[in-house]
């Protein structure tokens, strides 16, 4: 199947079959079919069988495997740079053998489509085989599904592709005293701890969503909580924001998130305590009848102040 799809490729990059990927403009007339979403080139073939005239499809394996590269599904490199490819995409699930993403052709060719190669409706099925290195897209006829287009992903698997659109960060760091060289606080008056300018991806709520294998899934990401650091072997957990410091508050405490160090960051290697925030996000995702939650941690920022000791001068 790879030297199948390996050689459809060099007809396509040598002889400019369809451009693929410039859209239907420039599709060649050969094209049996255009994408409507990609606008790419379909070509429909039947894979080689074993050698034995049956035309039976190439064994596929059992899908994704252990290819020593850390990750299940990889590239060959057939065209382009070999190594590990995502399992899932909008397109389907990587098969390693074939060497591209496969999924069931929905809707299925009509009746007398070439893609059938001869056999009619119900007797077996067409799948889409696509390579997102070469953006060759070719279809399948197989009796039985191949290794990763039988079940298809799951909606979870596909809740976990749109929480990777948001593209969530952590915090921008808000504190008193501020970070910098010319600024230092005091042992015994109160830190203010806040996420400076909260958006959609430091903070949330952030919302997406993602498709594959038929389904759609749409997620919503929120900060529960976040932990701060002090630096001095402490931790503050916050349910809010926090509230931004500002000079009218003089010596007040927080109202919702703050510190009081007890010693001074003078007896730290760099004379500053590191304060760390780190971000605990609750992610909600509904899709394909089913609903799910799923908790992210680990996204966090760090700055540096000093702290220092009021001196009394006596007289």
């Amino acid at each position: 199947m790879r030297s199948l799809i390996r050689a459809l490729t060099l007809v396509c990059v040598v002889a400019g079959l369809g451009v693929l990927g410039q859209g239907p403009a420039y599709a060649d007339p050969g094209c049996q079919q255009i994408d409507p979403i990609s606008g790419e080139c379909t070509v429909s073939v039947e894979v080689p069988g074993d050698g034995g005239g049956n035309g039976q499809p190439e064994p596929a394996g059992d899908g994704p495997k252990d290819t020593g590269s850390g990750s299940p599904c990889y590239w060959d490199g057939a065209i382009g740079k070999a190594g590990p490819v995502p399992c899932l995409s909008p397109y389907g699930s990587w098969n390693n053998n074939y060497g591209c993403y496969i999924d069931l052709a929905d809707p299925p060719p009509p009746a007398g489509d070439p893609a059938w190669k001869g056999h009619e409706l119900g007797d077996g099925a067409v799948y889409n085989c696509y390579q997102p290195q070469t953006t060759l897209l070719i279809q399948i006829w197989s009796p039985t599904p191949p290794p990763g287009a039988a079940a298809g992903p799951s909606p979870r698997e596909v809740a976990q592709m749109a929480v990777d659109k948001l593209h969530l960060k952590a915090v921008d760091i808000g504190i008193t005293p501020e970070p910098g060289p010319d600024s230092i606080g005091l042992v015994g008056m109160p830190v203010w701890l806040w996420a400076r300018q909260p958006n959609e991806q430091t903070y949330g709520p952030a919302t997406a969503s993602a498709s594959a294998g038929g389904i759609t899934v749409t997620a919503t990401a929120r900060v529960h909580a976040i932990t701060w650091d002090m630096g001095d072997g402490t931790t503050v957990e916050c349910r809010t924001a926090g509230t931004p410091y500002d000079p009218k508050y003089g010596k007040e405490a927080s109202p919702d998130c703050g510190h009081v160090y007890k010693l001074s960051s003078a007896r730290e290697p760099n004379r500053r305590y590191t304060v760390t925030a780190t971000s605990a996000w609750v992610i909600t995702w509904q899709g394909a009848g089913q609903t799910g939650t799923i908790q992210m941690n680990g996204l966090n920022r760090s700055v540096d102040i000093a702290v220092g000791e009021a001196q009394v001068l006596v007289r």
